[in-house]
């Protein structure tokens, strides 16, 4: 994994807008956004239901398209790749964190961790170490035959986390990814969250309702009825 941010920007959203339309109405998410991300920054956004949080981190990481404006994430300007080619990129620079976990409940921890690289052309030798490295960094080196129903929430996510991870991405992308778990579980997401930001350098962005949550990134945006606000704490 990387271990030294360069502090280039890594996310450069320009001027962009997004909409929705429900029935006859159209509904205005997101207004003329404007960010920067600097490479080995952790940036939490926060803002009340509906304000375009999620809108917006989907739109970096590339699974939605906005209707105006340039996003320029890892080099690309993302607006501008067919959908094939979005979903390759997404592969290489892209770690999603969710919720809800998203693991397959009939693999294992290991097995779950090593899906991102089916199509990466390793062989499955080295695709078990990828995916062991990646497991023991999350503390979970000892439950990689455990299925998710075994598993407590906090280290179903930390499993997610390790997937997130594996294929050493430009950019993680977390989405209330405290959300679920109670306490303590949160706490230890948490800070492995900060270890791998810190450590290794790696440029997250985290959606969150929770201060304590926002508290461990080192700024943090606010977005209310799609408008970003221009300062950071």
């Amino acid at each position: 994994m990387s271990e030294v941010p360069s502090q280039q920007p890594v996310v450069v959203v320009d001027r962009v807008s997004k909409s929705y339309r429900r029935g006859a109405q159209l509904i205005h998410v997101l207004k003329e956004i404007n960010l920067t991300i600097e490479e080995g920054s952790f940036v939490a956004l926060m803002g009340p239901s509906g304000s375009g949080k999620s809108t917006l981190l989907n739109l970096i990481a590339g699974i939605d398209r906005p209707d105006a404006g340039s996003l320029v994430v890892a080099g690309t300007d993302i607006t501008q790749l067919d959908e094939s080619e979005l979903a390759a990129w997404r592969t290489r620079h892209v770690g999603f964190i969710f919720q809800f976990y998203n693991l397959l409940p009939v693999l294992t921890g290991l097995e779950n961790v090593e899906l991102p690289l089916l199509l990466s052309g390793l062989s499955r030798r080295q695709r078990r170490e990828h995916a062991m490295v990646a497991l023991e960094l999350v503390g979970l080196s000892h439950r990689i035959h455990h299925y998710p129903r075994e598993l407590s929430g906090g280290e179903q996510q930390r499993v997610a986390i390790a997937r997130a991870i594996v294929t050493d991405p430009t950019l993680l992308v977390a989405d209330e990814p405290t959300g679920d778990l109670d306490k303590a579980s949160a706490t230890e997401v948490l800070g492995l969250m900060d270890q791998l930001n810190r450590d290794f350098g790696k440029t997250i962005i985290m959606v969150t309702h929770d201060p304590h949550a926002a508290a461990k990134a080192g700024v943090t945006r606010h977005l209310d009825k799609g408008v970003l606000n221009n300062s950071s704490d």
